[in-house]
């Protein structure tokens, strides 16, 4: 994500640098475009809707991924001062981590139809999360679930998971966002993180090729090799919440107890 530096005076940037840092905004302002080619393939429909939505959600992660990195590269509050970056990332990021997923949820019916208004729950635990002061720790972690609905919806199709419990399973990630976890932050210093950074540009080309294999409707038969994949990809997800609830209930049971007057 785009990060915060200190700012200089805009006469001391030269040109090149002023340039850079608007590319370096340009693209992270790609990830808009492709949360709108998303919203059209999920309103137009289509035999491959689904399928090339995952694709360019999993596009969109790559660009929020690595544009912190051109950000710190450029120096980009140096570089271009009166624009924020950040706030353009967060717009981005709510909408391809948060709505679109659920949207995608509703329109490729993986929970009961007449639930669906519960949908408004995890929206409103993210929107809650996205604009928490403290959500980043200094210590490199999410406090709270991250708003990672992308990959919720993603194991949500592909497994599949049958419309209650899936139900049942966004409702407790949802409340889970109001509960402080420290969850892992991959992009950020620490053993941990690089080792979650490693494993997960391995994961990322396992949900590729899972996306591929997978079917154009949430309803038909698994196939073998997409069942293997899937839950073969799963184990980094499952090392990602075992170990940030292992961090935090490690540092709850560090916490001195309160004295006793």
């Amino acid at each position: 994500m785009v990060e915060s530096l200190a700012t200089a005076p805009a006469s001391k940037v030269s040109l090149l640098r002023r340039f850079l840092g608007w590319c370096v905004h340009a693209f992270t302002a790609s990830g808009i475009a492709i949360a709108a080619v998303i919203l059209y393939l999920l309103v137009q429909g289509g035999p491959d809707a689904f399928r090339w939505s995952f694709l360019l959600m999993i596009l969109a992660t790559l660009v929020d991924a690595v544009d912190g990195t051109f950000a710190r590269a450029v120096r980009i509050k140096e570089a271009v001062p009166s624009f924020d970056g950040r706030r353009l990332d967060d717009i981005t990021d709510w909408l391809t981590y948060t709505c679109l997923p659920l949207m995608l949820i509703w329109r490729a019916g993986l929970i009961p139809e007449h639930t669906v208004p519960w949908l408004i729950a995890p929206l409103l635990a993210s929107a809650y999360g996205f604009c928490q002061v403290d959500i980043k720790t200094h210590d490199g972690y999410f406090l709270g679930f991250p708003s990672l609905w992308n990959v919720v919806a993603l194991y949500i199709y592909a497994l599949p998971v049958p419309p209650w419990p899936a139900l049942y399973l966004l409702l407790l990630l949802a409340f889970l966002t109001f509960v402080p976890v420290k969850h892992l932050y991959p992009s950020m210093p620490g053993k941990l993180n690089r080792f979650a950074t490693i494993t997960g540009a391995v994961w990322g080309v396992l949900v590729v090729a899972l996306v591929f294999l997978l079917p154009t409707s949430a309803e038909p038969e698994r196939s073998t090799a997409e069942r293997v994949m899937a839950y073969g990809s799963m184990i980094y997800p499952a090392f990602y919440m075992v170990t940030s609830w292992y961090i935090t209930l490690k540092g709850w049971a560090q916490q001195p107890a309160p004295s006793t007057p």
